[in-house]
């Protein structure tokens, strides 16, 4: 194993002392020796004293600490870095990293955390808390890679196009697939699964997502820098699931019905759970009724649960000793307890009740059962002419006649909340809440966003969603500039003879909007590397070389060019059109033969193809067809692959149009 160290302004492996001790020498934790003593098949009092002793003030309850912090993991270099969890409230909590360790303790509920400072790269290191232990931990830079499908292609179906995938020898580049978890009714703290952090070796990298395995790769090649992509997407999804409700109020149809919510919330949640179920309750203030019966004879008019209580004096004989409770047959589920314990459960109509009660629950005097009650179609029913007793070995105890009651869950008229909410299949933040908001905390060097397929027939709204999604996620991240890389959309689907209007076109539109107007972003321009009759190109590689020229410029601060041309402006001359453009590198170049792809129009709104031509920095279009042009677009289509305006830095140009038709 390796430790990287800084020679040059790049870091290089440094053979390092392995950590000597051994597993014999590890610290044996209260909970695994207390589960040692119970797997023999006597246990003596004196042992179990003696593994409290051992266990000290420390509990029986371990830490729990995120998904996210587990063997192999990356932590982002030169940063602040937040290690949390959850315990015991009081629960005093040990980080060691780096041979220092960190102090903290479990708050009133339970969770806890600690401020690493800023750490230099290197690895593998160990990481201990309390008596866990991380292994084989890096630190260097993690990318949060985000998306639908194009982003999560798996690198397996790519083995063919790069042979060098299933002999990946690069244990310094690490890979996250956050697990789906699409939830709208709020934000959850804790992502899905149980995923685990895969290095880029053979036997492991079959584990990762394409495009993030090639851009760990040209990080690493370029840098020797360890690498952590923490990728969270999900194919065929839209971008308005990927950000909070909190900025999709300028979109109503997408917020959640937060009415209905609560409504149906409150509609599951029982009264009477953990309490009314205990012997010695206060039911004095409850209503009485008469068992058996049904609640439509009893005027108990609900759709949910009902609590009954009864108490009855017990005969002496029956006092401490196994018995049985008769309930008849009920409808729905019930619950019965017996001076306050569970003695049986049924979920459906039909089965006779039968439960037996152990030993030593009954007790001299005063003695209680309770019943709960389910039926959510409001038909709940005691049904008569049934045994309803406890029964001993001498005696026994009807349980027919007056009881005390109270309604637990009423689910009456929320019937309407519940269609409300079936309704609201469109509304977003769903990934946001279960896959974004739980790993906010994770420090991250910045975003790769790689989504638009699902979005192209409403690309209209697509820009502000974006911008909107760049602006929450850096919120979220506490990373006011937080570098966003965007790909866009790459060509797809059949070509046309005539110039034709294209939602993709659209939505390449709406993202090189956002990029030009949001800072710290780049977009990389990838209408040549798709696949018209797929819409998932294995071309993953030159999509990430391009993202990393963009990473070189935005994030490690190099002098490259990462854009190609991006329209400027245009002036009528004559029947001709002359175009200018930013980023224009070294010169504006064909990348093979004339330009295609160029489209004008005149007053009537009708494309033609059109010729073009580079002058110096400029491109001049003109048409025998169109004498009076109005407007021009270029690569503007769903499968542009021919479109090859360029700059001499070979950077294709991003598709544009000079109209607002």
């Amino acid at each position: 194993m390796d430790i990287l160290v800084e020679k040059n302004g790049r870091y290089e492996p440094k053979p390092i002392v392995l950590d000597r001790r051994t597993e014999g020498q590890k610290k044996v934790t209260t909970t695994k020796f207390v589960l040692l003593l119970f797997c023999l098949k006597k246990v003596s009092p004196v042992l179990l004293f003696l593994a409290g002793l051992v266990g000290g003030g420390e509990g029986w309850a371990a830490v729990r600490l995120p998904k996210l912090v587990g063997d192999r993991m990356v932590l982002q270099r030169e940063t602040e870095l937040k290690i949390w969890g959850w315990a015991d409230p009081g629960e005093k909590v040990t980080v060691r990293f780096r041979d220092t360790p960190y102090y903290t303790e479990a708050d009133g509920t339970g969770k806890w955390y600690v401020m690493l400072p800023p750490q230099q790269p290197g690895g593998p290191f160990l990481m201990e808390v309390n008596e866990k232990v991380i292994r084989d931990v890096l630190v260097g830079d993690v990318y949060l890679c985000g998306g639908q499908s194009n982003q999560e292609t798996p690198i397996e179906r790519l083995v063919e196009k790069f042979p060098e995938i299933p002999v990946s020898n690069n244990h310094m580049i690490r890979h996250y697939k956050v697990p789906s978890q699409d939830v709208t009714d709020g934000v959850r703290e804790e992502i899905a699964g149980d995923a685990v952090w895969h290095s880029a070796t053979a036997s492991e990298v079959m584990n990762w997502t394409s495009l993030a395995y090639f851009f760990a790769t040209e990080v690493w090649n370029r840098y020797h820098v360890p690498v952590g992509m923490l990728v969270a997407s999900k194919g065929g999804t839209d971008i308005e699931s990927w950000i909070s409700q909190e900025r999709l109020k300028d979109f109503p149809r997408l917020l959640v019905d937060e009415e209905a919510v609560c409504k149906v919330k409150e509609s599951r949640q029982d009264k009477g759970s953990g309490r009314w179920n205990q012997k010695d309750f206060d039911d004095s203030d409850w209503a009485e009724t008469e068992v058996p019966g049904t609640w439509d004879e009893r005027g108990i008019r609900t759709k949910g649960s009902v609590w009954y209580r009864k108490t009855f004096d017990l005969p002496s004989s029956m006092v401490g000793r196994h018995a049985r409770i008769y309930m008849g047959r009920m409808a729905d589920g019930d619950s019965v307890f017996v001076n306050g314990h569970l003695v049986g459960t049924t979920s459906y109509f039909g089965p006779p009740r039968k439960y037996d009660i152990p030993a030593g629950v009954l007790v001299q005097g005063k003695n209680n059962v309770t019943l709960k009650l389910t039926a959510m179609n409001g038909h709940g029913e005691i049904v008569p002419d049934k045994p309803y007793v406890i029964r001993g070995d001498e005696d026994s105890v009807s349980l027919c006649g007056t009881w005390k009651y109270k309604v637990g869950i009423d689910r009456t008229g929320v019937e309407e909340y519940v269609e409300r909410l079936r309704q609201q299949k469109m509304v977003g933040s769903g990934l946001y809440n279960g896959m974004i908001y739980p790993i906010r905390d994770w420090k991250v060097r910045g975003a790769i966003w790689y989504q638009g397929e699902n979005n192209a027939g409403r690309a209209g709204e697509y820009a502000s969603l974006l911008k909107s999604l760049i602006a929450d996620w850096r919120e979220s991240w506490q990373m006011p500039d937080m570098p966003f890389l965007l790909v866009q959309l790459p060509n797809y689907m059949k070509k046309h003879d005539r110039p034709t209007d294209s939602g993709w076109a659209r939505l390449r539109e709406a993202q090189l909007q956002a990029a030009s107007e949001v800072p710290y972003t780049a977009l990389a321009v990838t209408y040549d590397v798709g696949e018209w009759n797929d819409i998932h190109p294995l071309d993953k590689k030159s999509v990430a070389q391009r993202l990393f020229l963009g990473a070189r410029k935005l994030i490690y601060g190099e002098k490259v060019v990462c854009s190609g041309p991006i329209y400027k402006g245009m002036e009528v001359d004559g029947d001709r059109v002359v175009i200018s453009f930013t980023e224009v590198g070294r010169g504006l170049a064909s990348r093979g033969g004339d330009l295609k792809h160029f489209a004008v129009a005149g007053e009537d709104r009708k494309f033609v193809w059109t010729d073009a031509v580079i002058k110096g920095n400029k491109v001049v279009v003109s048409s025998k067809d169109v004498k009076h042009p109005v407007a021009v677009r270029y690569a503007w289509s769903d499968n542009p692959s021919d479109a090859n305006l360029c700059n001499k830095d070979g950077l294709l140009a991003a598709p544009f149009r000079t109209d607002n038709w």
